[in-house]
């Protein structure tokens, strides 16, 4: 038994040690849930960009996320003629450094449970406490909750999120 708990926890961290390696994109590619999210970063033509060196915080709509959206949004904005606009949204989601979950909990309590952050398309987007959730609201007053935290990279950490948020 004990040998077995020693393959565990050292397949656990070779596990660990393996994603990483993986920047954030590829682990995004990884993920069966991201699928509308990486056919948006490529038509963004955002992928050299997200694997640079960063470091990158990523709040990462699902798939059910963009489902969300009116109906033909997401087609409308995968077209070519499209791409600004698509490249401002997925940037909007993007803050330069690397707040894993304990950082984002520092500033929330450095900020009396609120923190404004500039992303990278150079937006505001607030983060607060709703129920014990962090969650996201945009310039416009939508929101969106952090539903999986901390998947690190070599590049930055992605918090999964359940909505995609918009800039102005």
């Amino acid at each position: 038994m004990k040998k077995l708990n020693l393959f565990v926890i050292a397949l656990l961290f070779s596990f660990s040690a393996f994603s990483q390696n993986k920047d954030v994109v590829d682990i995004a590619i990884g993920s069966s849930d991201h699928t509308t999210l990486v056919a948006a970063v490529k038509a963004a033509d955002l992928v050299a960009t997200l694997k640079s060196d960063g470091p990158f915080t990523v709040f990462a709509p699902t798939n059910a996320a963009f489902d969300k959206l009116p109906d033909g949004t997401v087609a409308t904005l995968l077209k070519p003629e499209n791409k600004a606009q698509l490249a401002k949204i997925l940037t909007y989601h993007v803050i330069s450094g690397n707040l894993d979950s304990s950082a984002v909990m520092s500033a929330l309590e450095a900020g009396n449970g609120k923190v404004v952050l500039t992303t990278v398309s150079g937006g505001k987007l607030t983060v607060s406490l709703d129920m014990e959730r962090v969650k996201l609201t945009d310039e416009s007053g939508n929101s969106a909750f952090v539903t999986a935290a901390d998947l690190k990279g070599s590049n930055g950490v992605i918090h999964v999120i359940d909505g995609v948020v918009l800039p102005k």
